[in-house]
């Protein structure tokens, strides 16, 4: 049975909903709860039934029930506060209140003569255009998702507080289309077009009221002002279907260089933005059920546990990355995650070291194949070039990436990594600090400081390398090689009982963890190797030696 409302179709046969000639994604157990309350809609469906005829009677947070829910009704273009066609009855339920039409089979509206010849792909595009021009008159409050689905977010221009009245061309509109740039070169992201959002502030549409026409996750908006020699910004990133304001800053500067401070102002911004819904992104996936999610959730639910750093949760990490790419074969990004954990099993000797670097660096291929504009895939392939100790080419490609993306953190660090170990240990300080600049709570800030810490040891500088050791091993995420550089380099500043302790708790997970594994994992210069051996001897002069 096919069930029309509106001017959409749902299809149970096929799985499929339409609305005019176009497909609108959506997920599977999203899918499912349409069917429910559709074939059910004569009366109020409770929260029991739903957790009976969706999730199989387990029992599910609210939030991720509600979250089905809005995700129903954005498919068919409703919201919580329209409640179109599912209305909430509060106290019991939910309810589908549409004129569904049921028919045996369903007959496509025929496509127009001038779209004859035209990829399925491509008119489902002009559809897409056209529902959102609808959206911006006023009339429909609705657009269709495209596969594949990123989350999406809209920068609305920042008002300039320092005038009495707005001045289209100012350097609010400026700041905004600067962070458009930016954020659209990251790539991790779908970002909205500067002239859709532009139309909408002419039409003094508000952040939460365009984020609804525009159908985006996330809405930017904020304010500046000069105040004597300040500039202040405030910037929030709200979730549209939600309201809640996931973040918020206000940055209070002294204005040298107008510009100058307004490019710095968005390095932290644009970095924070994708930061910040990347992590949001990451806990809903995990709270999602494995056999419902799609490329999106599996590609966050992948790097959830690959953060963690630890061999269990890097093979999770592996098979939701490859359901990613299973689902999704245009995603860079699942390549370059799934590159990243089989670079770990090799770089932390989870796995036999040499499959795993050609696994590290075909993943990586076939990121670049999939978008060789992406900064993650030329950062994926730089990680796995330096496993192959190609140096040089390792670093042709890191830089590759930070050259598409300025604000790509991990390109940042990665060149500090490098360079820490055979290349120009000034530029890995230099680097580090970047890439710390622009990610301040990165789930690889160990990696930041480990890499500042190593840089200064070849430098000599063994008592601010302590220091920076200390830091990095004091993050909850740090691994074994990151506490041997915290380890010897306070070794080589001469805090040998301090060495001794962060060395015990290396041998508490890696009884037999020597100065040679740190060594296998690392490719430093033969100078910088001396260093680090000269450390593990003075260690092995303050303990008692292990038979």
């Amino acid at each position: 049975m096919i069930f029309q409302f509106e001017d959409f179709v749902l299809d149970p046969g096929r799985r499929e909903l339409r609305r005019a000639d176009a497909s609108v994604l959506v997920e599977p157990q999203v899918f499912d709860l349409l069917i429910f309350l559709i074939r059910n809609r004569e009366r109020v469906v409770t929260k029991s039934d739903l957790l009976d005829a969706i999730w199989n009677g387990r029992v599910v947070s609210e939030s991720t029930l509600t979250s089905r829910i809005n995700a129903a009704r954005t498919a068919v273009g409703d919201s919580g506060e329209a409640q179109r066609l599912i209305r909430t009855v509060r106290g019991r339920g939910f309810r589908f209140v549409g004129d569904v039409r049921e028919s045996e089979e369903y007959v496509a509206a025929s496509v127009p003569p001038e779209s004859e010849g035209i990829p399925r792909r491509e008119r489902e595009a002009q559809t897409a255009r056209s529902l959102a021009t609808t959206a911006l008159s006023g009339i429909d409050r609705s657009s269709v998702r495209i596969e594949p689905r990123r989350a999406s977010v809209a920068i609305m221009p920042f008002r300039d507080m320092s005038h009495l009245s707005s001045i289209r061309g100012g350097i609010g509109d400026g700041f905004a289309h600067d962070i458009i740039t930016r954020l659209a070169k990251l790539r991790s992201l779908f970002v909205i077009a500067q002239g859709t959002v532009f139309a909408l502030h002419e039409r003094n549409v508000g952040p939460e009221d365009a984020g609804r026409a525009l159908n985006v996750d996330y809405v930017v908006s904020g304010s500046l002002q000069q105040r004597e020699t300040r500039l202040i910004v405030e910037v929030e990133l709200a979730e549209t279907r939600s309201g809640r304001i996931a973040w918020t800053e206000t940055f209070d500067q002294k204005l040298d260089d107008a510009f100058q401070v307004l490019d710095e102002i968005g390095d932290r911004i644009v970095t924070s933005i994708a930061s910040e819904i990347e992590l949001i992104e990451r806990n809903r996936a995990i709270l999602t059920p494995p056999n419902s999610l799609d490329a999106w959730e599996a590609h966050h639910r992948g790097l959830w546990h690959m953060y963690r750093f630890n061999q269990a949760d890097n093979i999770k990490a592996q098979k939701f990355f490859k359901t990613a790419v299973g689902l999704d074969p245009t995603f860079a990004r699942a390549y370059a995650g799934l590159s990243f954990t089989h670079w770990q099993s090799a770089f932390q000797g989870w796995a036999d070291r040499r499959p795993e670097i050609d696994l590290a660096f075909d993943a990586a291929g076939e990121s670049l194949m999939a978008d060789d504009r992406d900064p993650a895939a030329h950062w994926a392939m730089g990680r796995a070039l330096w496993l192959r100790g190609s140096q040089d080419q390792s670093l042709v490609e890191l830089t590759r990436a930070v050259d598409l993306s300025p604000n790509f953190a991990l390109g940042h660090y990665t060149l500090a990594f490098v360079h820490s170990q055979t290349g120009d240990p000034a530029a890995a300080v230099h680097f580090s600090d970047l890439s710390r600049h622009l990610s301040p709570f990165d789930p690889l800030l160990f990696a930041m400081l480990g890499a500042r810490s190593m840089a200064l040891v070849r430098l000599n500088q063994f008592d601010e390398a302590a220091e920076w050791g200390v830091k990095a091993a004091a993050r909850p995420n740090a691994h074994p090689h990151i506490h041997a550089i915290a380890a010897y380099s306070l070794a080589l500043a001469g805090r040998l009982d301090e060495a001794r302790t962060y060395i015990a708790a290396i041998h508490r997970i890696l009884p037999t963890y020597r100065v040679d594994d740190f060594l296998t994992a690392m490719q430093f210069a033969p100078e910088g190797a001396a260093l680090f051996r000269r450390a593990a001897k003075r260690i092995e002069g303050t303990t008692p030696r292990r038979r």
